[in-house]
């Protein structure tokens, strides 16, 4: 590192469980991102303050006026743009030293296999169960670690996946789950930043060597009680996407 860099994250280096390898570590990193929505604000925003070198910027929406109530990336200025351009552009200003790529659009089939397999970590910050899941399928197949939130509500939930840990489809079933969406149910703006949070925490704990990964369990957090359950769940012998 840089003498500048040194300083930079000086507070990273100083913690015993990251060190200047550990910070390294970050800075040859790639991590996907996958949903510039509130979640994806949030775990942006923290894993290019912190050093990751190479970020992969996706959405295929655009900004809305309800956005803004949430979704940090986005002023009034950008309502109409496109998410990766209006996101590219702040943390572009921002975090100079971090090379952001865009992909705009869907990623799905070979080409989200082929950008997945170009990550060391990808994040669902997505708010669908069909993303999630073709996400889930491509992880399996490229063993590329993930990182899921979801929020909606006061309620909020992240779960982490690798090669050989219980996958997504291990623990939902996609002909019978449906997700709530903010539209329709709100959502409390900083629950997606906890949420949001959360996996970059887990996404910088996987890239550092920090702890064990957070595999086979579904973290959850009611912003009503302001409280967290844990639940654990195994592989199932039977899942079609990781057996």
């Amino acid at each position: 590192m840089t003498p500048e860099e040194k300083i930079r994250y000086a507070r990273h280096i100083t913690l015993p469980e990251l060190g200047e390898a550990g910070q390294q570590r970050l800075r040859d990193a790639a991590v996907l991102v996958v949903g510039l929505g509130g979640l994806g604000s949030a775990a942006s925003l923290y894993l290019a303050a912190a050093g990751v070198g190479r970020m992969l910027l996706n959405d295929f929406d655009i900004v809305d006026p309800t956005n803004l109530q949430r979704q940090l990336l986005f002023t009034d200025a950008d309502v109409g743009r496109r998410k990766v351009d209006a996101a590219h552009a702040l943390l572009a200003a921002r975090y100079p030293d971090v090379d952001f790529v865009q992909h705009d659009g869907r990623l799905d089939g070979r080409g989200l296999r082929e950008v997945m397999a170009g990550a060391d970590v990808v994040l669902d910050c997505s708010d669908n169960f069909g993303t999630r899941f073709s996400l889930n399928a491509a992880s399996v197949a490229t063993h590329t670690p993930l990182v899921s939130g979801a929020a909606v509500r006061l309620r909020g939930q992240v779960l982490s996946f690798s090669g050989g840990s219980p996958c997504y489809a291990c623990l939902f079933d996609e002909d019978d789950e449906t997700l709530d969406d903010c539209a329709g149910n709100g959502v409390l703006a900083s629950l997606v930043g906890v949420i949001g949070t959360m996996q970059a925490v887990e996404a910088m704990r996987v890239l550092a060597g920090i702890g064990t990964p957070a595999h086979g369990r579904l973290l959850r957090f009611d912003a009503a009680s302001l409280s967290w359950d844990e639940s654990t769940f195994a592989r199932d012998p039977g899942c079609s996407v990781c057996k």
